[in-house]
Formats: C-alpha cells, sequence, structure tokens
C-alpha cells in the first residue's frame, strides 16, 4: 500500500453520509433506488473485502480507485454473469458517490477524477419482448377464481396487463390507490415519484372490486398482499407469473419458447396499445416513460406496424408505376 493510500480518507463515514443525507435527505430517492444502489455496495464492499483482506470499516478512498472498480465491474460481467445492462447501473451508483466524494474530500479528486472517466459499456440493442393476445388470455385463464389464491392471481395479471405497471408499483400499491366509479383508474408512482392515473377497463374494475371487498378492507391495506397480510414481493410476483405460464403452455405452445417476466407483460401492454393504434405519445404517459423517445422502442419491435406500412409502399401482386411526365412537362423540357 502506498502512502498516498494510508493517508486518504476513510470510505465509511462518507458512504454513510452519501445514503443518510444526500439520497434520502438532499435527493429525495425513492425507495426502489436507495435499494439498488445499497446493493451495489453490499457487492462492491464485499468483492474489496475478499480482493484486498481487509474489513469495509477500514477501507480509505484509496482502495476505491479506477483499478479496483474495474475489477469489480469485470467480476460481476464475467463471474456472477451480470448483463452489460446490470453492470452499467452498478457503474451509475458508484458514479454518484464519488461526486459526493469530490464535494466532501477535495484531497481525493483525482482518484474522484479517474473513477468518474470510467465508462458505460454498450451493449447490444435487442427488440423488446412481448406476449400476443392469445398467449396473454391463455395465461389469464390459468388462475382458479374460486380459490382465494386464485382470485388474487387473476386481478393480479389483469392488472398487470391493464396497467402496464412496473412490478414494484404494483407491489405498493394499496387498496386506496384504486379508484373504482364512474371513471375507474390505477394512482400510480413510479420513477421519480412521478405519480400517474391509468384508467382501467370495465372488466378489470369489476374484477378489483370484487377483489378488494373481500382481502383490502382498509385504505392502507396492500391490493394484492401475500398469505400473511404484507404486500407480495417481486420474487413472489414472479413466481405467480412463471407457474401460470407453465401451466399455459399446455395449450399454448408458444409460451414454452419465450421467456416471460412481469416486465414482459409491461411491454405486452404497450405493444398491444400500439397496435390498437393508440398514439406514441399517450402510450408514453400510460408507461409513465420521462421521454417518448423511450416509448420508440416498441415501434421498432412492432412488426405488424412495419407490415402495413410496406403495404402501402408497395401493394401485394402490383409492382412500382414508373413516373410517366405530362405533355405540358415534357413541353417545357424540350423548350430548354
Amino acid at each position: 500500500m502506498s502512502d498516498t493510500d494510508l493517508q486518504s480518507t476513510l470510505a465509511g463515514p462518507l458512504l454513510q453520509s452519501f445514503f443518510t443525507e444526500h439520497m434520502l435527505s438532499h435527493r429525495r430517492a425513492s425507495q426502489q433506488t436507495v435499494d439498488s444502489y445499497r446493493d451495489t455496495f453490499r457487492l462492491l464492499l464485499r468483492f474489496l473485502q475478499q480482493s484486498t483482506r481487509k474489513e469495509p470499516a477500514i477501507l480509505r478512498i484509496g482502495d476505491l480507485d479506477a483499478p479496483a472498480i474495474l475489477s469489480f465491474l469485470d467480476h460481476i460481467e464475467l463471474e456472477r454473469k451480470n448483463q452489460i445492462q446490470s453492470r452499467n447501473v452498478r457503474l451509475a451508483a458508484i458514479r454518484s458517490f464519488f461526486r459526493l466524494v469530490a464535494l466532501r474530500d477535495p484531497a481525493s479528486v483525482a482518484i474522484v477524477t479517474r473513477v468518474l472517466a470510467i465508462p458505460l459499456k454498450r451493449a447490444d440493442k435487442r427488440l423488446v419482448g412481448y406476449l400476443t393476445r392469445e398467449e396473454m388470455d391463455a395465461i389469464l385463464d390459468v388462475p382458479d377464481r374460486k380459490t382465494w389464491s386464485g382470485q388474487r392471481d387473476y386481478s393480479l395479471l389483469l392488472a398487470f396487463y391493464n396497467s402496464g405497471a412496473r412490478v414494484s408499483e404494483l407491489t405498493s400499491l394499496k387498496r386506496r390507490q384504486v379508484r373504482l366509479g364512474t371513471t375507474s383508474c390505477l394512482e400510480l408512482q413510479g420513477k421519480g415519484r412521478k405519480d400517474r392515473s391509468v384508467p382501467l377497463w370495465p372488466k378489470t374494475a369489476r374484477t378489483l372490486k370484487l377483489w378488494l371487498e373481500t382481502s383490502a378492507p382498509l385504505p392502507d391495506s396492500p391490493a394484492f398482499p401475500s398469505a400473511r397480510g404484507t404486500p407480495l414481493s417481486r420474487d413472489g410476483v414472479n413466481y405467480i407469473l412463471q407457474e401460470a405460464v407453465r401451466a399455459a403452455a399446455k395449450n399454448c405452445p408458444t409460451l414454452a419458447t419465450k421467456r416471460v417476466t412481469p416486465h414482459v407483460l409491461r411491454h405486452t401492454t404497450a405493444m398491444h396499445l400500439l397496435q390498437s393504434g393508440v398514439d406514441i405519445t399517450v402510450i408514453a404517459l400510460w408507461l409513465g416513460h420521462e421521454s417518448p423517445e423511450t416509448t420508440h422502442m416498441y415501434v421498432e419491435a412492432d412488426l405488424k406496424t412495419k407490415e402495413a406500412a410496406l403495404q402501402k409502399v408497395a401493394p401485394a401482386g402490383k409492382g412500382f408505376r414508373r413516373f410517366h411526365p405530362g405533355d405540358a412537362l415534357l413541353a417545357f423540357l424540350d423548350a430548354l
């Protein structure tokens, strides 16, 4: 270890300040963001504990220099088999911390500069995955609505498909956020504490009304509780979906070849809205996207829309018509 590392500031107090003051007080970050950043530094500190043989409490900013961060990023990508997108999420959290270090510990500015210079890794851009209407109907037909759990699972999956919500938005949904009446909607809080209202189909509204009358009597009761009455976890939601997909694949074989996640249901809602002729800016508002540009990925993936455009350019069975100028244009050209 160099003398510079021995003299550098302890990382622990700065990391505590980063979470208690910067993230929670100054930025008022959402719980999902705090959880993601927390998990990043758990992984980083455990990695450094193994690689440097130092306890996390005595690590200094010098131990978190760019070579150590790069080794950590390679570790999570190559050994933990994380995707490039996950790698970039971890790097974004680390960058955010080092911006605070630059303000609180000017002596570490050289280390901060090197860490902030680590670039995000470019990933292949894949077309979004989504389900057909027949596949979605097959999944919704699985839950046994005569049982408590079956009624919950059906209500949850139908709400997913109707709203296109993120899994975190539905797991945190309260009874008071389900507005049932002449105009029924879900009041969702998405990324960046942005609230939005998503209208419900009459079928969804009736299903949720019947479900909530028996399962969520109090305004702050979770709309979709576990058997213990607590909010469903992300893993719990994914388990419900995987069980439904596995059962639905018996009658809908195409499901067996697809990787279906809660986020795929969100993509499915967006694609079906697009295919029904809904404007892309409305879909962006529906999904809670900050910019309509994010929603363009659904246009890129929608083969039906592209086929319709192709038919307008070159109708089936007909070739392109050659341009034949009229006599007046020929006379004008001849006169030049």
